[in-house]
């Protein structure tokens, strides 16, 4: 029965009939006032972090699915994380909702005036793949603890994150007050035609230019978290093994590259480079071993059509040449090794958009010691 239900389920068309009707529902919810009150709010979030605390192995698993990530990282970056952001908001929440005294004009007086915080209503939040479970349900605690209703939509290239949150979501969450919508362009398509109170989305800056288009039609304010290239200067005067262990965990210590905050290039000067070089090439072999690929310590490439995206950035002929450690990689694993890069132009592809993968370019400058 339960494999019936499922394929029902998977051949229900979402289109933008269905999701009007999902935005009516919601926001007859909204309209009762249920997810306004205190002790809704702080129920939602307990509930999360039930869930968070029951289903962990489930979430790492899924995770391992999607992007082969490492179980420590998983539990660390993806569930810590969230446990730690629900744990502030039922701190906080009281503080967040008590209404602020405010200053009055003397035109107006003997009024006395305050400041209330309200929930802007139904909210639509569009999450990423690359940390698809911090990144849709991080957002998702902020939207519950302000009061709000709310769909959320995961990211169709993380296709076990995405059917397990729905999952979950059903399991623990109000359906009446919270929903999970799964599917790829056309189903957010079909939401981004909706009239939203407030729209969040994270991911990149294509596709944030489609989120604005559509919420201008309504005047809907819009949340975006994009990416760009993240610079690392690397000064002389420092602990240079410190520092270069601290930019692994940064750069391929956090979904190998694949993180919007993830650093994007080395800025260092062309006398210090060597040296530079050199502590890298030991650090990396010191985490990830002489064959990094087989490491059970890196995430993989999400998908083909990304490991595509990294190896045209490689194969440039402006780039191609360039290469000092790493460049291997497996096409069937969807695998490439963590990979520096000593002085590409500033014209290739690899400096033109943001790599979002595990390769590192670095720009080295003439001057004797950089000053910031």
């Amino acid at each position: 029965m339960g494999s019936e239900e499922e394929t029902k389920k998977k051949n229900e068309v979402f289109d933008a009939e269905a999701a009007s009707l999902f935005v009516k529902e919601l926001r007859g919810t909204f309209a009762s006032g249920k997810t306004k009150s205190y002790g809704w709010r702080v129920s939602q979030l307990k509930s999360l972090m039930k869930m968070l605390n029951e289903r962990e192995p489930d979430i790492v698993d899924a995770l391992r699915q999607d992007l082969d990530k490492p179980e420590l990282e998983s539990s660390i970056y993806e569930v810590a994380l969230l446990k730690t952001s629900i744990k502030s908001a039922l701190k906080e929440l009281k503080h967040w909702m008590t209404p602020e005294k405010a200053k009055t004009s003397i035109t107006t007086f003997p009024s006395s005036a305050e400041i209330v915080p309200e929930p802007f209503g139904v909210v639509l939040i569009i999450s990423p793949w690359n940390y698809p479970f911090l990144l849709s349900l991080d957002p998702v605690v902020g939207a519950i603890a302000a009061g709000n209703a709310l769909v959320l939509k995961p990211s169709e290239v993380a296709p076990a994150s995405s059917s397990l949150l729905a999952k979950l979501v059903g399991e623990y969450m109000d359906l009446s007050s919270i929903r999970v919508v799964e599917g790829a362009v056309a189903e957010t398509s079909a939401l981004l035609d909706q009239k939203w109170d407030k729209i969040c989305y994270t991911g990149n800056s294509r596709v944030a230019r489609i989120v604005m288009a559509a919420a201008a039609k309504h005047l809907t304010p819009v949340l975006l978290e994009l990416g760009g290239k993240s610079p690392v200067v690397f000064d002389s005067g420092i602990n240079l093994k410190v520092a270069c262990r601290r930019m692994i965990m940064g750069k391929w210590g956090c979904n190998n590259g694949q993180a919007c905050i993830s650093p994007d290039h080395i800025i260092t000067t062309k006398d210090f480079a060597p040296k530079l070089l050199e502590s890298l090439k030991n650090e990396l072999e010191n985490f990830y071993g002489k064959n990094p690929l087989e490491s059970k310590d890196l995430s993989r490439i999400v998908n083909s059509n990304h490991f595509a995206r990294l190896s045209k950035l490689l194969d440039d002929d402006k780039v191609s040449g360039k290469i000092v450690h790493g460049g291997e990689r497996d096409k069937n694993k969807l695998r490439i090794a963590p990979t520096l890069l000593l002085d590409v132009p500033r014209d290739s592809l690899i400096m033109s958009e943001e790599i979002f993968g595990p390769l590192l370019p670095i720009l080295t400058v003439g001057t004797k010691r950089i000053v910031l």
